[in-house]
């Protein structure tokens, strides 16, 4: 019998899902506890979390949280899905790749400096800081996150589906809607739940541009561990955990279900099935 040999690329992974995941379980392990602090697990109760849906504050941060986060994505989506489709109609070779350069300093610059500019520039422009500020913070991060999500999808389309469409006589219109956004909607999806992660759980830049008695609940969590992190934190960690998960979960639903009508669609059309 042969031996089963020992795969250490598997061994790393294990590892490393283990030191990124045991933290957050440490806090959800805690969340239940009935002592005061993480110093020692005292007894199983729900108490933390009755406190956490008690807290009138916390829950008016987290619904403040996500409004941003869904406003700020759903803008971003809008504006980087068009952007994308400019950057794919550029013909110029080195005008394109001047254009993805200057997306792409959101995304390599430190959030420090992001968040100094920005404050920087509402500064200069008399603006207050507080809801819109951030608002158009996040926006402004998450663009080039939806850019670099949507653009491959553009580059993987064959330019003779265009053609055809257009030889059939459809309007510019038509070609966006019917042809382009339905091949592109996986990337747009990708683009969406990756940019509402990054305003969900976005400290830095925040934590510069917000104000006038507005907060999210990175920047309130910040606020509360300096005091001493209770295990009403605990507990809403590891509802944050859950709804990620959900999240997660539901983008993997719709990409299958998205791959799945492709299928469905090209089978009809008696293309082989990829």
């Amino acid at each position: 019998m042969k031996q089963a040999k020992i795969k250490w690329q598997h061994v790393w992974l294990i590892v490393v899902f283990i030191l990124l995941y045991a933290p957050i379980f440490y806090l959800i392990f805690y969340s239940f506890s009935s002592g005061d602090n993480m110093n020692g697990f005292k007894s199983f109760t729900w108490q933390n979390y009755q406190d956490l849906f008690a807290d009138t504050r916390v829950i008016e941060i987290v619904l403040e949280t996500l409004l941003i986060a869904i406003l700020s994505s759903l803008c971003a989506t809008i504006i980087g899905t068009f952007g994308a489709l400019g950057i794919y109609s550029t013909k110029q070779r080195r005008l394109r790749n001047i254009i993805l350069s200057l997306n792409n300093i959101l995304m390599v610059s430190p959030d420090v400096i992001i968040g100094a500019s920005f404050l920087i520039f509402f500064t200069f422009l008399g603006l207050g800081l507080g809801f819109g500020s951030v608002l158009l913070s996040h926006i402004a991060f998450s663009i080039p996150i939806v850019v670099l999500m949507v653009l491959p999808k553009l580059n993987e389309m064959r330019p003779a589906l265009v053609d055809a469409a257009r030889d059939l006589g459809a309007t510019d219109w038509q070609v966006l809607s019917k042809v382009i956004l339905p091949y592109i909607s996986s990337g747009i999806f990708a683009g969406f739940f990756m940019a509402f992660t990054y305003s969900l759980d976005d400290f830095a830049v925040t934590f510069f541009v917000t104000g006038n008695g507005f907060e999210t609940l990175s920047v309130e969590i910040y606020s509360r561990a300096r005091q001493g992190i209770s295990l009403e934190i605990n507990a809403l960690s590891a509802l944050m955990f859950v709804f990620s998960l959900l999240l997660v979960g539901g983008y993997y639903l719709l990409n299958q279900r998205n791959q799945a009508h492709k299928a469905k669609r090209k089978q009809k059309m008696g293309a082989p099935v990829k």
